[in-house]
């Protein structure tokens, strides 16, 4: 059993470390979640302590990159709460549609799954080529195989229960081609996708974003830390943009509740005002 005092000085010291070495700012995090995840980090890499793990992350970059693993949890999939794509498609998109060309940020995007799923989305809606979608997050391995485009194919029969839920117009297997025990999606869905390291954290705005989605983020960040990535989605988005959130997120208690209103209430999608 870790004694608890000794728990929290040694992740308060890690997270100082990861920051002044590789500038990864895990300071603001839900302290329970941290704890949660680097606990079961020691388990899966074999470490005694934190300060062991602190010693190693500091002296071996490849073993942060190790650690990164476990403390931005990269699992999602396609189409995930497939309500929240049908608001998309049925109450933003003939929004977006009014302008000429729009911008789309999927901010915490983690291995791409809801990267393609817009692009799937857009695609079926004849908006993906009016549109410019960036993909970003921390975790450079997450992005990686975001950008490959490359899924298990045992995943692939949730993935169109999803689809298919989600109001899909067509086939799912049309966009990937099955192989090897992966579905290999189609490279047009990311002609008009940029992947990119950013963090919510530290980094600054993208500006001139039509519509945001950040989902099943937010739940660790601290109430500062919230606040700062609201106030970062509010000078990104165009006036009247949307933002979209995951079903236990909202930005109602946060500093940034005057500035931004219901657009489908039950979806978590906002409307700035």
């Amino acid at each position: 059993m870790y004694p608890a005092a000794e728990l929290d000085i040694e992740l308060k010291l890690l997270v100082d470390a990861i920051y002044l070495k590789y500038n990864y700012d895990f300071r603001n995090y839900s302290p329970a979640s941290m704890k949660r995840r680097v606990l079961h980090a020691l388990t899966q890499l074999e470490v005694a302590t934190v300060s062991q793990l602190q010693d190693q992350i500091l002296h071996k970059p490849d073993r942060f990159l190790d650690l990164l693993q476990y403390l931005t949890i990269p699992v999602s999939e396609m189409f995930r709460d497939p309500s929240y794509f049908r608001a998309i498609r049925e109450q933003v998109v003939p929004i977006l549609r009014t302008w000429p060309s729009f911008k789309i940020w999927i901010a915490g995007c983690s291995t791409g799954e809801e990267v393609y799923s817009m692009a799937i989305l857009l695609k079926e809606e004849n908006l993906l080529e009016r549109a410019i979608i960036y993909a970003t997050d921390i975790n450079p391995h997450s992005l990686e195989r975001a950008e490959a485009g490359i899924f298990a194919l045992d995943s692939m029969k949730l993935f169109t229960s999803n689809y298919q839920k989600a109001g899909g117009k067509s086939s799912f297997s049309d966009y990937y081609t099955a192989g090897y025990g992966s579905a290999l999606f189609d490279k047009s869905l990311k002609r008009n996708i940029t992947f990119a390291d950013h963090s919510l954290a530290t980094d600054s705005v993208f500006s001139e974003m039509h519509f945001i989605s950040c989902r099943n983020v937010l739940i660790y960040f601290n109430r500062p830390l919230q606040n700062r990535a609201f106030g970062l989605f509010h000078n990104s988005l165009v006036h009247r943009g949307f933002m979209g959130l995951g079903s236990k997120e909202t930005v109602q208690f946060s500093d940034y509740a005057q500035n931004f209103e219901p657009f489908e209430a039950r979806e978590r999608i906002y409307r700035k005002v």
